[in-house]
């Protein structure tokens, strides 16, 4: 029997246990289910990829653990219903993995990483195929196994992708740019003849869409741009707060002329234009 003194992953192991026992653990765990820890494997998840985009490796190592406590986590509530148990996600994973690879554990000859990345969706289409059989349908649909339950802007990715491989698909960017157009006007026709709510968010909805098909023809992961900008709204804010409590004000008593003046300059100094940034000031 293995050591969890002397084995990482068996002390682990041995912990959730611990926490999940009824008599002697934490009451907090003990009453988790599968319903309640979902959210919290999702955020670990994005922590793992804030860590990832800020380059912070000390950190990284902390939130992998966090996430593969959550793999722990479902196993014991799993195994503990008698469904499977840790070595078993261990295995299902591992049997996979020489499955998809049988270039590197078998016989295979891939010679590119694009060669590569087309078996392994012929894999994964024949693995979608027999699950579909299994259920008792006929083949497996093009968009099987994209689950609704992801980020909106990831599963628009992944299904443009899938509907991209049976040549479902625009084909340049300059096409979807057209259809960005089309879909803006269709927003600007709604907007005029005061449009309720509703189709409002159809409409917005479907010029997003276009937004991700468009990142997709250029090569660009919509999700990670969006992130980028994200980021690079919120660092320019706070500047501007910054600047604004530097002249003794607070942006809810400027005007927008005067916070657009503000938010140049935040942009001047990210570029380095100190000259820039010095002609917005006077």
């Amino acid at each position: 029997m293995t050591d969890p003194d002397n084995d990482p992953m068996a002390r682990l192991l041995a912990i959730m246990v611990r926490l999940r026992d009824r008599e002697r653990g934490c009451a907090w765990d003990v009453e988790q289910n599968f319903g309640t820890i979902a959210p919290h494997t999702i955020e670990e998840a994005y922590e793992v990829a804030d860590a990832i985009q800020r380059g912070d490796m000390a950190d990284l190592k902390d939130e992998l653990g966090d996430l593969l406590f959550q793999v722990v986590f479902h196993s014991r509530m799993a195994e503990e219903a008698g469904h499977f148990s840790f070595p078993d996600v261990s295995k299902a994973i591992s049997d996979k993995m020489i499955q998809r690879h049988p270039h590197v554990f078998g016989d295979a000859s891939i010679a590119t990483a694009a060669a590569q990345t087309e078996a392994w969706e012929a894999i994964k289409a024949r693995e979608r195929d027999a699950k579909a059989q299994i259920a008792g349908r006929a083949a497996a649909s093009a968009l099987d196994g994209v689950i609704a339950g992801l980020p909106a802007l990831i599963r628009a990715l992944k299904l443009q992708k899938r509907a991209a491989r049976v040549r479902f698909d625009w084909p340049n960017a300059d096409a979807v740019k057209d259809k960005i157009r089309e879909e803006l006007a269709e927003i600007e026709a709604e907007m005029a003849a005061g449009g309720v709510h509703e189709r409002l968010e159809d409409e917005v909805g479907d010029l997003v869409f276009a937004c991700v098909n468009l990142a997709r023809h250029l090569g660009i992961d919509p999700e990670s741009a969006l992130r980028r900008t994200n980021h690079k709204f919120e660092t320019r804010f706070r500047r501007i707060e910054a600047l604004a409590t530097a002249q003794g004000r607070a942006l809810d008593g400027m005007t927008l002329a005067e916070m657009d003046a503000l938010w140049d300059i935040a942009k001047a100094e990210e570029r380095g234009g100190s000259e820039d940034a010095e002609s917005h000031r006077k």
